[in-house]
């Protein structure tokens, strides 16, 4: 077997997490309209946890491929939706509490997501820096809130989270087309003026 084929097969360890964690999201929904709270809470961090390796070994073991930046995106976009209504259905006054936050982050993605389908018809997989950082702000912070630990880490990563779907959507404003990893909004402002100048290779 070609090493070099097999490393870039779909067949792998990051897409079959990605596809773990989508599939996590009926579970979740399940779990939190039959108020589950401890078993949901579960298998949100075990969520949390795939999104985490996913990226991490695709990077370590050079699995990256195209149809697991779609999944790990895809896998992304079903959490975050589904995350604010399972939390509602479970701790209606934590999310009425803190419903500023909820609504500040949630309508920043979804302006993101719907920017680029605008523009490009698909959902975008930039995973840039500032997403990533913010991710991991998020995943820190979800817990705590909801288990009643902490408000305040929650209340942090949510500007951190807007301004990387805003970077976001400035991305896709000035990318001519779409691209996957695009770790910030410099490096989408070099492809735009590699695209200009007619060298279509990145840096």
């Amino acid at each position: 077997m070609d090493f070099e084929k097999a490393k870039a097969t779909p067949f792998n360890v990051p897409n079959f997490l990605s596809c773990c964690r989508l599939g996590l999201v009926p579970v979740l929904c399940y779990l939190a309209w039959n108020g589950q709270a401890r078993l949901f809470l579960a298998c949100f961090i075990a969520s949390l946890a795939t999104d985490f390796l996913d990226g991490l070994l695709a990077r370590a073991l050079n699995q990256a491929t195209a149809l697991g930046s779609k999944l790990d995106s895809r896998a992304d976009l079903a959490t975050t939706l589904a995350l604010p209504l399972c939390a509602w259905w479970l701790w209606p006054e934590i999310v009425h509490r803190e419903r500023v936050f909820v609504i500040a982050g949630l309508g920043a993605y979804c302006g993101a997501v719907v920017f680029g389908f605008l523009k490009f018809h698909r959902l975008t997989s930039y995973h840039t820096w500032a997403g990533k950082v913010a991710a991991v702000a998020i995943c820190i912070a979800a817990p705590l809130l909801l288990t009643g630990a902490a408000a305040w880490p929650f209340e942090c990563a949510t500007p951190l989270f807007v301004l990387a779907s805003l970077e976001e959507i400035a991305m896709t404003v000035i990318l001519p087309e779409c691209r996957a990893n695009v770790p910030s909004f410099w490096h989408a402002l070099k492809l735009r003026q590699q695209s200009q100048s007619g060298d279509s290779t990145p840096e």
